[in-house]
């Protein structure tokens, strides 16, 4: 990565940004980042992370990139403040900027981009130019003091270095691409940050990726982690392939991709011709049957990505000599390469922003501003981040919860005591039934961290094919995550001394002792084949994405799986999103018991009220495409 330029003497680059920010007194700062992909919210008081949100949880548009209104005003209402109170509105990139990315890029490319620049430029001319003004209209109001752009990996620096529990670090961000840079790593001490170092588009391991996901027949910006999670079937025979004539990958992590295989600079499509006959035929379809190519294809470019993950981790670590690393950007979500990097042991910590992507580009863009920008003091622990577990959303007290089940025609019961709740829970999931389990603040982020998740027992074999297709809807050999207690994670996965994984961020493997001989099934098939004690959580290649669970950042989700442990001996449950394919995951009660009523989920818990499949009323059975609309795949 080449040295960046000096960034922070020049934060103007649109009308009204004004320069670097007098220091004062603050109220509140409301972070956003909207246009693109995956709009969200975040509001700041004094510093103190309030609320953050997606706006998708609320609209239920999966990946909505509209301006996020409903997460802004959930924001505004849990910080118990007004549009009109707010000191700061900050964006998290600089649309100015990027215009200049994207018109240079067209006239390098003209004129074989002209169909592409004809289809984005009268959106970018009606909004993407005009955010102050879009500002504005959407909030009603003006911000007393001013609005405020920071560059695009700025943003997501921030989002990684100010909530860790680190006083200083070096910070490394990887996505598709921001204003101009597609990757950065520099360093944060106190309460600043420098990023150093930066890859330029259109040279960028996010849309390497992107390209591969779309060749294999998944969506783009959304199918990312299917790519990931079918890479284990394959085989990487295709990685000379792409070392040999894509990617031109240097020692020290930096690399530079032959154009030609590409059409995301100047066209309407990932790949090109050229990238076709390289791999052996054009894209699959999407939603047709997964071949061994698509398969090898996905184990190629996951060890691709990782070999250049790892190189650039050694050389910042090399370089700025800091124990320890902050990641964020969307390649940062690729839990198998992060794995990688802690197993490899470059670095002795490291935390990963549990909303890597765009979304919590909204919540580095507000800490930016009050730590860089107004200067004030940022105080760590050592051991926690400032997260807050990354429960940041919507939370809905007990009698709130029965009032809205009561509306609906629901039948539950209530459980006051928390313990008789967990035990009850436990046992049904001893007995192998589904539980859809809601509590608390929403995650904000990807995850499902125990607070919007659906459980099951990792023992079952037969489990994994069971939540795939009846309850999830999605492909088979889609694996799932475990949450595990984490005073017992390593006495499970192969996970180095001291390290969590608190935000299911981090893949590891199954201890030896815990494994069962492999099948010679190949493909999706071997999944059918118990590789562990824990079969419903282990991938063929004996890989599990972990999420650990402590008491003090979970404490009912920590008190169910320890009552589960005590129940069973196994001291994990399987943890997905609560939600099915197409759909964010969900956010209020009726979401909740919407897609409980559509599934094959047998218990629902909503705070201290359980909810039975069948004591639910006749007729309320809910037709899973009636509640996934046009059921459009994620």
């Amino acid at each position: 990565m080449r040295a960046g330029r000096e960034r922070y003497q020049r934060l103007a680059s649109l009308p009204n940004e004004g320069d670097l920010i007098e220091s004062g007194a603050l109220t509140a700062i409301l972070g956003i980042s909207a246009y693109y992909h995956d709009s969200a919210a975040a509001v700041l008081v004094d510093g103190r992370i309030v609320a953050a949100a997606q706006e998708e949880r609320f609209t239920r548009k999966k990946h909505d990139a509209s301006f996020p209104h409903e997460a802004v005003a959930y924001c505004l209402r849990e910080s118990g403040i007004s549009a009109a109170e707010l000191d700061y509105v900050a964006y998290y990139e600089k649309p100015f900027t990027k215009a200049e990315r994207l018109l240079e890029t067209h006239l390098g490319y003209a004129p074989t981009s002209l169909a592409a620049f004809l289809r984005a430029a009268p959106t970018w001319i009606r909004t993407k130019l005009r955010i102050p003004a879009a500002l504005t209209r959407e909030l009603g109001v003006v911000p007393q003091n001013r609005y405020v752009f920071t560059e695009h990996h700025e943003s997501h620096a921030a989002s990684a270095f100010f909530p860790s529990p680190f006083e200083e670090s070096a910070i490394l961000t990887l996505d598709a691409v921001g204003e101009w840079a597609t990757g950065s790593w520099g360093v944060g001490r106190g309460n600043r940050l420098e990023l150093t170092h930066e890859m330029k588009f259109p040279h960028s391991l996010g849309l390497l990726y992107a390209a591969f996901t779309y060749h294999a027949g998944f969506k783009v910006n959304s199918g990312e982690y299917k790519l990931m999670g079918l890479a284990p079937y394959g085989t990487p025979r295709y990685a000379a392939r792409i070392l040999e004539h894509v990617v031109d990958l240097k020692q020290d992590g930096s690399f530079r991709l032959d154009m030609s295989y590409f059409g995301y600079g100047h066209g309407l499509t990932m790949t090109s011709k050229k990238f076709h006959a390289l791999f052996d035929g054009p894209p699959r379809a999407p939603e047709s049957a997964l071949t061994e190519r698509e398969m090898d294809l996905a184990a190629s470019i996951q060890q691709v990505t990782e070999e250049i993950m790892v190189r650039t981790a050694r050389h910042v670590r090399a370089v700025t000599g800091l124990a320890n690393l902050c990641m964020a950007g969307g390649v940062a979500l690729n839990c198998v390469g992060n794995g990688r990097i802690i197993r490899d042991g470059a670095f002795e910590n490291v935390f990963i922003q549990p909303a890597s992507g765009d979304a919590g580009a909204a919540l580095g863009v507000a800490t930016f501003v009050w730590h860089q920008l107004l200067g004030n003091h940022r105080s760590v622990s050592g051991i926690s981040d400032g997260q807050s577990g990354s429960l940041l959303g919507p939370h809905f007290d007990s009698a709130e919860v029965a009032r809205r089940l009561d509306a609906l025609g629901a039948t539950f019961t209530r459980i006051e005591d928390d313990a008789a709740l967990c035990d009850a829970v436990a046992t049904d999931l001893e007995a192998q039934k589904v539980v859809g389990w809601f509590h608390g603040r929403m995650e904000f982020g990807p995850r499902a961290l125990g607070a919007r998740s659906i459980l099951g027992d990792a023992r079952n074999p037969a489990m994994q094919s069971l939540m795939n297709r009846k309850i999830k809807f999605r492909e088979s050999f889609r694996p799932f995550a475990a949450s595990v207690l984490e005073a017992e994670a390593q006495a499970w996965f192969s996970l180095p001394e001291g390290c969590s994984s608190p935000y299911m961020l981090v893949v590891a493997e199954v201890l030896e002792r815990h494994r069962r001989p492999t099948s010679p099934v190949g493909g999706p098939k071997a999944l059918s084949h118990p590789r562990s004690t824990v079969p419903a959580v282990t991938h063929v290649d004996y890989s599990v994405r972990l999420q650990t669970v402590d008491a003090v950042r979970s404490p009912r989700f920590h008190a169910l799986i320890t009552r589960f442990a005590e129940r069973t001996g196994c001291p994990m449950l399987i943890n997905t999103s609560f939600n099915v394919r197409g759909e964010p995951i969900v956010c209020s009660p009726e979401d909740a018991y919407r897609c409980f009523m559509a599934t094959d989920i047998d218990v629902l818990v909503i705070e201290n009220l359980m909810l039975r499949k069948e004591d639910q009323p006749a007729g309320a059975r809910i037709d899973p495409s009636r509640h996934l609309g046009s059921f459009e795949p994620d």
